[in-house]
């Protein structure tokens, strides 16, 4: 099996971490062959330290050439009736490490690991399976309905038109679409009537986010965690700091909040400036953060796919308040396992009633555990995975 990446699969970040796992569960079925399109900084951490020993025979990296003024970049494409999005990772060193290699060998089937891979030309006759981490245009889509800023506002319409047309030709050109959710699952039934459509959910690595002592918690801490240059999540905190913040810190003056994740926008940066709030930038992992947090907060107005920041914290028995976008398509149910709350101020009231009671957080906390040890594993997604792949296969021999 041939495996195409936009970023190298690895356990530190949202995106990796389910190429990483899934990657993971293929190898102990395939032979697995992978190429991966590579920063700078990623082609310099697999010369030292390879997430992937022992699971890929064949690991080939192409790094992005360097590229200056995104923005004008952004306009260029759009001018030539393109999708910057669906552009920006088809290379021609790419595409010829893809020729090389298949000239070499033969591939049954080539994985696609994400939607803005999916571009490049394959061997006739191999199978194509296409891993759908979100439905990217309902992402744009809604990044446009939440953005304020004229000439982002106007990209995001426009981005949003070429890049829904794209991504409806991808998925249908694939002969197996692996999706997050039941929510997504019947998305695309309606926009791809007939296609194969298989539901493998986002996991946890649940021996390594395992709750720790509860003497780490400090008191009135709340956490945000996520990649700091994804839209989705610095739009998330700068929100919460505007909206939410100011009335958690009249409520509980002494309230705290840290900020993980690498690459934070000088906006995102500056919140630092306010009482109580730390940015930390890149960490190497998060589990020490989360296990200081009180509550763990996923105020996000705009996304798609599922969060793995929630599965982590869940996965460590914290108090979780979110938005109905940021829990979308997990099983969870509000005062079950976690809160929903869409309005800044009841948000801002959730998180200040759970830092009032700690029998409340441990009682959410512990059903959040207890669910994704039954359904999140990482272990579990990866035997849906195999069980999908076997059955494609049957229905093709039958056919």
């Amino acid at each position: 099996m041939l495996i195409l990446s936009a970023y190298l699969p690895g356990t530190g970040w949202g995106a990796s971490a389910r190429s990483y796992y899934l990657l993971q569960a293929l190898a102990s079925r395939h032979d697995i062959s992978l190429i991966a399109l590579v920063s700078p900084e990623e082609y310099e951490m697999y010369r030292t330290h390879s997430p992937l020993h022992g699971l890929a025979r064949h690991v080939q990296l192409v790094p992005f050439p360097p590229q200056a003024g995104k923005r004008q970049a952004q306009i260029r494409t759009l001018l030539r009736g393109q999708s910057y999005s669906l552009s920006s990772c088809i290379l021609p060193a790419m595409q010829e490490a893809i020729d090389a290699l298949c000239a070499r060998e033969t591939f049954d089937t080539v994985l696609y690991e994400g939607l803005f891979i999916a571009g490049y030309r394959l061997p006739h006759g191999a199978k194509v399976i296409l891993d759908q981490h979100n439905i990217e245009h309902e992402l744009v889509r809604r990044t446009y309905e939440s953005e304020r800023e004229p000439a982002r506002k106007l990209f995001n319409w426009l981005e949003y038109g070429k890049l829904r047309q794209g991504e409806l030709q991808r998925c249908a050109a694939a002969d197996l679409l692996l999706v997050t959710s039941e929510r997504e699952r019947e998305v695309w039934g309606r926009l791809l009537p007939g296609k194969t459509v298989t539901v493998v959910p986002n996991g946890v690595d649940v021996e390594s986010f395992r709750s720790s002592s509860r003497e780490r918690e400090k008191a009135n801490h709340i956490v945000f965690t996520g990649t700091m240059d994804y839209y989705p999540n610095s739009s998330a905190v700068l929100l919460f700091a505007r909206q939410c913040w100011p009335l958690i810190r009249r409520e509980v003056p002494e309230a705290t909040w840290q900020i993980v994740g690498r690459n934070p926008s000088l906006e995102v940066q500056r919140l630092g400036e306010l009482p109580g709030i730390t940015v930390t930038g890149s960490v190497p992992e998060v589990q020490p953060y989360l296990s200081e947090a009180a509550v763990s907060i996923v105020p996000l107005r705009v996304g798609s796919g599922t969060r793995l920041k929630i599965l982590e914290a869940l996965a460590m028995s914290k108090a979780v308040v979110t938005t109905s976008i940021g829990c979308e398509g997990l099983e969870v149910h509000t005062h079950e396992h976690l809160l929903i709350e869409d309005q800044p101020e009841d948000f801002a009231h959730a998180v200040v009633a759970l830092l009032r009671d700690r029998e409340r957080r441990e009682a959410l906390g512990n059903a959040g555990r207890d669910l994704v040890e039954r359904i999140y594993s990482w272990h579990s997604c990866g035997e849906r995975l195999l069980s999908a792949l076997n059955q494609y296969d049957r229905k093709r021999e039958q056919v």
